[in-house]
């Protein structure tokens, strides 16, 4: 699964997607994920990727965002970022790519 991981800027993002890239390893998944900005995603989603999610403090501009992204999105939920449950984030990946 490929997965563009979003927060305002791209920086505490990248705490859950080392968290991610560890649970799919451990648990036999193929990830690539990587964190950005919500600006670096409407100009990247279209490279392929399957997924958008959004950090909870970037979740505002989803809106926006849902006018250029054409692939599915989902804003993650504040306490599964929070604590960084890297296997609820996978599920919720799972359930909106229908994979």
């Amino acid at each position: 699964m490929r997965i563009l991981l979003c927060c305002a800027g791209g920086l505490s993002s990248s705490i859950l997607m080392k968290k991610m890239k560890s649970w799919a390893a451990s648990h036999g998944e193929d990830l690539e994920i990587v964190a950005m900005g919500t600006g670096e995603a409407i100009e990247q989603w279209s490279n392929g990727w399957d997924c958008v999610l959004v950090a909870p403090q970037a979740s505002y501009r989803m809106d926006d965002m849902e006018k250029e992204i054409q692939i599915p999105m989902e804003a993650i939920p504040s306490l599964d970022y929070a604590i960084g449950d890297a296997e609820k984030v996978m599920k919720l990946a799972h359930k909106i790519t229908n994979q």
